[in-house]
């Protein structure tokens, strides 16, 4: 049977993990740490997952590779120069391992991490390859090379460089290609396009490291474009040399509203999934804003000191499941608690909000003679390309650290969607300052005159 590759989605995190098999036996590559997808997805189709295969030491999430081959019985293929604390199926360049009708060759290809590897699977019914690139040759781009600190991000730029050359030049131009970042994670660099797919040929012709003129200025535009990364990551690596177990995806405790002021009495974060323009309007006091159905662990992993307790307040258990799912991924394990239910039941008759408003209602303050102190928490690059002339920036991941930097009085916060002021807000609300959300597209302040050139 040909080559088919099943893709399993991880859209909060930009990740895909993949399932590729020949109609009976799996390889299994870059499973996250929710690995009952994988388990579902494999059952559903009739096939056994007899190898599982890691890209490399992952930096942005928990992998579920180890506790997937040991629940499995497979082979659990990772790069035999990794020093991890478990037993693996150590695998080096030029291997190549067959399973059923899958045969499986190893390739190096550093960049991403000094250790990282590719897999390039076929059957004998394939008239091509598949390659699995991880975070080496991405859709447009590469993976970042800054991960493992300043010291080795110039050598990896390099080698992200020369890998993607090694590949297009090894393998054929229809050779579909399957990385595991670039559709949205911050692993990724450059130009990443995202997209449904791709093939070495398409990579040819868009790539930044193969459309660049010479390896010194493909590196000289890698590293000027990288930016911030999320603090999270700096656990991950750690937790996946170790072999990651099972997640307890079980439901937290329940807890009412006088369990909701003991836990931020008791220093908890208190983290509200509910829509972010619900929570402005009547949210409990000393909670935080972080809407489920944006990026949420991200950006909560992102600025939560590490080992914080966590308590979630929900519209429904459902969001709460979503949540605990989410933030296994990331290694924030079980919540100390979940309160479920209307707001009003939730803050017994004491909750606390703020404004919110749009672009419009900052124009005409403006016109008024009435500015207001305006605090912009997007990235530098957003800020760079423009602003609202008199704004203070201070990046959203970096709030916490520098509240004393946001000056004395009301303040009104925006970014580029709203999702990340939405976080900002409550933060401010949390510190006891008098807070307005703008809650309004970036685009629309251009539209009203507001934003210059920074």
């Amino acid at each position: 049977m040909p080559l088919t590759v099943e893709i399993i989605e991880t859209s909060e995190l930009g990740d895909r993990s993949y399932l590729a098999h020949d109609g009976a036996v799996a390889v299994v590559i870059d499973p996250q740490r929710d690995t009952d997808r994988v388990t579902a997805r494999a059952a559903e189709i009739g096939v056994r997952v007899v190898a599982v295969a890691e890209t490399h030491i992952h930096n942005d999430y928990v992998t579920g590779g180890y506790h997937l081959a040991q629940e499995t019985g497979a082979d659990y293929l990772v790069n035999a120069e990794d020093p991890v604390a478990f037993e693996r199926v150590g695998v080096s360049d030029g291997d190549v391992r067959t399973y059923g009708d899958l045969e499986v060759k190893v390739v190096s290809t550093p960049g991403h991490t000094h250790t990282h590897l590719g897999f390039v699977i076929a059957t004998p019914g394939t008239e091509n390859p598949a390659v699995f690139t991880g975070g080496s040759l991405l859709y447009g781009s590469v993976g970042r090379p800054d991960l493992l600190g300043p010291d080795h991000t110039d050598t990896l730029a390099r080698a992200q460089y020369r890998t993607a050359h090694k590949l297009a030049e090894m393998l054929p131009d229809e050779a579909p290609l399957y990385p595991t970042h670039g559709f949205g994670s911050f692993c990724s660099a450059g130009s990443a396009t995202g997209g449904d797919g791709s093939t070495i040929g398409t990579e040819k012709a868009r790539n930044d490291a193969l459309t660049t003129p010479d390896e010194q200025s493909f590196v000289d535009g890698l590293v000027a474009a990288l930016a911030a990364y999320p603090a999270y990551y700096a656990h991950m690596a750690p937790r996946n040399l170790e072999g990651p177990a099972e997640p307890d995806l079980s439901a937290p405790e329940s807890v009412d509203a006088a369990g909701l002021r003991a836990a931020v009495e008791a220093g908890h974060w208190v983290v509200d999934l509910r829509d972010r323009k619900l929570y402005p309007a009547a949210h409990v006091p000393g909670s935080i804003s972080v809407d489920i159905s944006g990026a949420f662990s991200t950006y909560l992993g992102w600025i939560l000191p590490w080992g914080t307790p966590l308590t979630l307040i929900a519209g429904t258990a459902e969001d709460v499941a979503a949540a605990q799912r989410q933030l296994v991924r990331i290694g924030i394990e079980r919540p100390a608690g979940a309160a479920v239910g209307a707001i009003a039941d939730l803050t017994a008759g004491d909750a606390a909000s703020y404004e919110t408003v749009d672009f419009e209602a900052l124009a005409t303050r403006i016109k008024d003679g009435e500015a207001p102190l305006v605090l912009d928490v997007r990235m530098d690059s957003e800020h760079l390309a423009s602003e609202i002339p008199g704004s203070v920036h201070v990046p959203l991941h970096e709030l916490l650290d520098r509240l004393d930097d946001v000056p004395a009085g009301q303040v009104w916060v925006h970014c580029q969607s709203g999702f990340r002021a939405s976080i900002a807000a409550s933060l401010l609300d949390r510190a006891g300052r008098d807070v307005v959300l703008v809650d309004d597209d970036y685009d629309r302040a251009g539209e009203l005159g507001l934003t210059a050139s920074a």
